[in-house]
């Protein structure tokens, strides 16, 4: 009978006391029960609303975060961390990064940061000795090119200068460590030119093939002094002579030629300058006719060639999966994609919602209600942006392609 009275006790009697106690509870502290109740309702209901509306929308979304990442190399060593940084000076500053003397950093550090995967690239400075004439000095340096580890170190190279760049293979002999960069200086020569004085420089041995290098001519009638196969001098100058004619002599710069360089070290569309470009110098003589004022040129001379300025261009791509995810669901071929996301991160960062006055989403369209007849949802919809810029890219400029040639040159498109 007690095992009874034991078993209906559990079963019935104590259960039923524990709801009474769990009710007195709730009357006596209902401003802690029923939020905590209201907000569990609301959770579970909207976790299972969210669930539903993204099991019927495929539209792919973009990451949020305000910071980029980066691919960072210094000292042979690669990390890839986020940061918020705006140029390449402020990350080196953040991470306490110090450039040393002769180091170089790969963009330069006014560089702007504005796109993820950019690559950052620390070049510490090796020994190098200059060897000009009788002279040495010891300097250091990374510079990409002869003519640049020359400037680095202080020394002046005229473009006329053969500045040449080799391993040191015997400390004994040369007295050299690390690298060794020999100045063959050129020749100045004071030239006369009609009655106009020069400054050329010269590799050439005598008088005649100075003029020759130069391609100054002689016409019938002109003179030059001393004779052509005398030996150049830097102390004897170089008449060029025209009698019984008045000679006009104008000179003219002449802009260097750009060289690239491809670089998988750098970001696609990132540039680094690894030799600065020099103007050469262009003189062109004119016969002037005395009655009539009438000129007739007689010699074109570049009394001073140009230095190339090397430009290293990026290739490195990696454009992050949620950004490719968007661009694919706009229609836009794979082999674009580079272009795209140099345009949009340079416009909008990849922003829906940015704005700059009239200016509005993704490719920043003036006005933003231009983007309309792409989707209703032109405002907050990265998809139907991107259609939309696709549509302006190819109606204006032909092509992805052209339109990251046009944004090159005008920094706008």
């Amino acid at each position: 009978m007690r095992k009874r009275f034991r078993l209906f006790k559990r079963q019935y009697v104590l259960p039923h006391r524990r709801r009474v106690r769990a009710v007195k509870r709730v009357h006596k502290h209902p401003v802690f029960f029923v939020p905590a109740l209201t907000f569990g309702v609301l959770f579970v209901g909207g976790a299972m609303a969210l669930l539903i509306i993204n099991r019927g929308n495929s539209t792919p979304v973009l990451s949020t975060s305000n910071s980029r990442v980066v691919i960072m190399n210094v000292d042979d060593k690669e990390r890839i961390l986020p940061t918020r940084a705006d140029t390449v000076g402020e990350l080196l500053q953040r991470l306490h990064i110090t450039l040393n003397e002769g180091d170089v950093v790969e963009p330069a550090k006014n560089t702007e940061i504005v796109s993820d995967n950019f690559r950052v690239n620390v070049y510490r400075a090796l020994p190098v000795t200059i060897v000009d004439g009788d002279k040495k000095v010891r300097a250091l340096s990374a510079a990409a090119t002869p003519r640049s580890i020359a400037k680095q170190s202080g020394i002046t190279a005229y473009p006329e200068d053969r500045v040449t760049l080799d391993p040191a293979n015997d400390f004994i002999t040369q007295g050299v460590i690390g690298q060794r960069l020999v100045v063959n200086r050129a020749t100045p020569v004071n030239l006369n030119l009609y009655g106009a004085p020069l400054v050329a420089r010269t590799h050439a041995k005598t008088v005649g093939a100075f003029l020759k290098e130069k391609n100054i001519k002689l016409a019938a009638g002109e003179t030059v002094q001393p004779s052509l196969d005398s030996p150049i001098n830097s102390t004897q100058p170089i008449f060029v002579n025209r009698k019984g004619v008045t000679v006009q002599v104008a000179t003219e710069d002449i802009a260097p030629d750009t060289q690239f360089v491809e670089d998988s070290k750098l970001t696609f569309g990132v540039e680094a300058v690894r030799q600065q470009g020099t103007p050469g110098k262009r003189i062109v003589t004119y016969q002037i006719n005395t009655q009539t004022g009438a000129k007739v040129k007689l010699q074109d001379i570049i009394i001073q060639p140009p230095v190339a300025q090397i430009v290293a261009r990026g290739t490195y791509v990696n454009i992050p999966s949620d950004k490719q995810g968007v661009m694919a669901a706009a229609g836009i071929a794979r082999s674009d994609f580079t272009y795209v996301d140099y345009i949009v991160s340079r416009e909008s960062g990849w922003r829906p919602f940015a704005t700059n006055g009239r200016t509005w989403g993704l490719c920043q369209a003036l006005p933003g209600s231009k983007m309309a007849s792409a989707g209703a949802d032109w405002q907050s919809n990265p998809v139907t942006q991107l259609k939309w810029c696709s549509g302006y890219a190819q109606g204006r400029y032909g092509s992805w392609a052209s339109a990251y040639n046009h944004w090159l040159s005008a920094h706008s498109w």
